[in-house]
């Protein structure tokens, strides 16, 4: 329904229709009444990440799940990095398959090879994360930080093989998106550790 402009200004008169005034507000800016509500979950979880958009667009769907565990949020990263990554390594088998020129075809073999290192340390990093024990609490997050940062080297490494080129751009973007998602897996399994074994007594992780 239309708001004619006189009916608009009687609206907002304060003076004489002050209750009339707070509830347009209330229509018009709902959130005016909820500044004071803490983020949701994932951004929470992904404050700590430094790609921080990227982070809140892949990990959204787990929110009502890991809600404001440290622990599943840190496996959401792990496992939604190993997704992405699966998808790259096809698509780069995929381009060496492929007769099309302008590749470098041993560039490829080494990124292939890359992803694969990768996908063993990220698989790896995602079992000790479902089987975390109070004991070996300290000692299985250090294990696991070091298997995604080695995860991180091998994205970067696979990168870096690539000359510049109108095809390679396509390349590079597909594969510093998995070094993106990985670092932010990483940045999330440090926030567990900062966490502490405790989060696994009480039930958070």
């Amino acid at each position: 329904m239309l708001i004619t402009s006189k009916l608009f200004t009687y609206f907002l008169e304060p003076m004489a229709q002050g209750y009339y005034y707070y509830v347009l507000m209330f229509i018009l800016s709902p959130c005016l009444f909820m500044l004071a509500c803490s983020g949701s979950p994932v951004e929470d979880a992904c404050s700590v990440t430094r790609y921080q958009d990227l982070c809140i667009r892949s990990l959204a769907s787990f929110s009502g799940v890991a809600k404001h565990s440290p622990g599943r949020w840190a496996r959401a990263g792990v496992s939604v990095t190993i997704a992405e990554s699966k998808r790259v390594g096809r698509y780069l088998a995929g381009l060496k398959k492929s007769r099309k020129g302008g590749l470098n075809k041993v560039a490829l073999s080494d990124c292939i090879d890359c992803f694969e290192d990768s996908l063993d340390n990220l698989h790896r990093s995602l079992y000790v994360l479902r089987k975390l024990s109070v004991r070996e609490f300290v000692s299985e997050i250090e294990d696991v930080t070091t298997w995604i940062s080695a995860a991180l080297t091998d994205s970067d490494t696979c990168a870096d093989g690539f000359a510049e080129g109108k095809r390679v751009g396509f390349i590079i973007n597909r594969v510093s998106n998995v070094t993106f998602l990985t670092s932010n897996a990483l940045a999330l399994v440090n926030r567990l550790g900062t966490a502490g074994p405790d989060c696994l007594t009480n039930g958070n992780c």
